[in-house]
């Protein structure tokens, strides 16, 4: 998959002439208020310390990436298609810096994170989406914790027709919402099994879990909608479906 994304990039790089261009890529880490803004909900992972968000600006052209490793890169964008991304790390620098030269090449739209109470708007919408498209008594099975999407199907939907699988040891076997919270390492391929419609974070195109969730779905013929900034050029480029509807 990376090396897929690798050549996307190269490939958008040398049509538009910007490979070997003397451009200046910096990621940096976003504090919480440059990221979500002021929030009612305190939960976030972003808010909690356990996520970050990392900006690359490429030629005034913006793209973000959720991480929990996050660093700094100053250079050419050559030297980013040098790395390995064999790590969070890494990965985040190349998926934040994927979005912003896309967005740059009007390949890729709504790259910067909304803030403020348009977590919480965007939220409702992708809920209203989801019940319309199927039903109010759909089976959704959501990857990674984000309260306001857990919340507002919590309200809209009966309890046992809500499943959440997380990586954070501090969420595992909690009940958040009125959902317990299922240990992501092991319920991941269950959680596919008994749910009509999976919602995942974005985020996973960088923790190196995307891959195994779009085999899921292929292989259990669940439809799969990946939500956030972190995958927005991804999406564009792996044709995956993507609910985003309040970031610019």
């Amino acid at each position: 998959m990376y090396t897929k994304l690798k050549i996307a990039l190269i490939d958008l790089a040398e049509k538009n002439d910007l490979l070997e261009n003397e451009i200046s890529i910096t990621a940096k880490i976003l504090t919480s208020e440059e990221a979500i803004g002021k929030t009612e909900r305190k939960d976030y992972p972003l808010l909690q310390g356990k996520e970050f968000l990392i900006q690359a600006n490429f030629k005034n052209a913006l793209g973000q990436a959720f991480t929990d490793a996050p660093s700094n890169f100053k250079g050419k964008l050559k030297n980013i298609l040098k790395l390995e991304l064999i790590d969070n790390s890494d990965r985040a620098l190349f998926i934040a810096t994927l979005n912003a030269v896309m967005r740059y090449v009007g390949a890729a739209e709504k790259t910067i994170h909304c803030k403020n109470e348009e977590p919480e708007l965007c939220a409702g919408e992708i809920v209203r989406t989801i019940i319309d498209k199927y039903s109010s008594d759909i089976k959704v099975g959501i990857v990674g914790f984000q309260p306001a999407i857990i919340d507002n199907f919590s309200k809209n939907l009966p309890a046992q027709n809500l499943k959440v699988i997380d990586l954070d040891k501090e969420n595992i076997d909690k009940i958040k919402y009125g959902v317990l919270i299922w240990d992501g390492r092991k319920m991941e391929e269950e959680l596919f099994k008994i749910s009509d419609v999976i919602l995942a974070t974005g985020s996973t195109i960088v923790n190196d879990s995307l891959s195994n969730l779009i085999s899921l779905a292929e292989k259990y013929q669940k439809p799969l909608y990946l939500y956030g900034t972190t995958v927005a050029g991804v999406s564009k480029i792996l044709n995956l479906e993507r609910l985003c509807f309040q970031s610019s």
